[in-house]
């Protein structure tokens, strides 16, 4: 079985790693072998044993071309419920101007509206290109997905701070 994931030739070094490193690591938790193409970004995953480490894979290499450290990425391989969710800002804004504005209110005042959405989910964003990506377990994605939608939607961010601290609330409640 082989998978095909295109990666943003700035983000082929940090699925190699210094000497290999990262590429020998997803190579080993996932049981498959990666052939990587540093001019064209193509990154090919040969599995023949664990089709389910070589999804894993896929969704790890597709996570650090996204922005993703390798160390957040690799939650996806030890947390089974874990998940990657990537959200397209390109289709809720119109020109690249509104895309700037709106991965701004994302990311807040250094970085803060991004590490508060992290802190009080604990799920890991990722603001690169067009896409704002998250990891996390699906409630935690679930939060995520909709403080983005309404800083999107123009929420002033103190409405968006007490929507995630009440979900923080009710996911302690239920013993996350």
């Amino acid at each position: 079985m082989t998978d095909h994931v295109k990666v943003p030739s700035d983000r082929i070094g940090v699925i190699v790693g210094r000497g290999g490193s990262i590429r020998k690591a997803i190579e080993a938790k996932s049981s498959t072998k990666l052939e990587i193409d540093s001019e064209s970004g193509s990154v090919h995953i040969l599995s023949s044993e664990d089709p389910i480490g070589a999804m894993r894979a896929v969704e790890v290499i597709t996570a650090i071309g996204r922005g993703f450290s390798p160390e957040k990425a690799f939650r996806l391989f030890d947390d089974e419920m874990a998940m990657l969710e990537l959200m397209d800002l390109s289709k809720a804004t119109s020109t690249p101007k509104e895309l700037k504005r709106v991965k701004g209110r994302i990311i807040g005042k250094d970085g803060r509206t991004r590490d508060t959405i992290e802190s009080l989910t604990t799920a890991s964003i990722s603001v690169y290109g067009k896409t704002v990506g998250a990891i996390g377990r699906p409630e935690q994605i679930q939060i995520v997905r909709a403080a983005i939608n309404m800083l999107i939607d123009g929420a002033p961010h103190s409405h968006v701070y007490n929507f995630l601290e009440r979900k923080n609330r009710e996911l302690k409640k239920l013993g996350w």
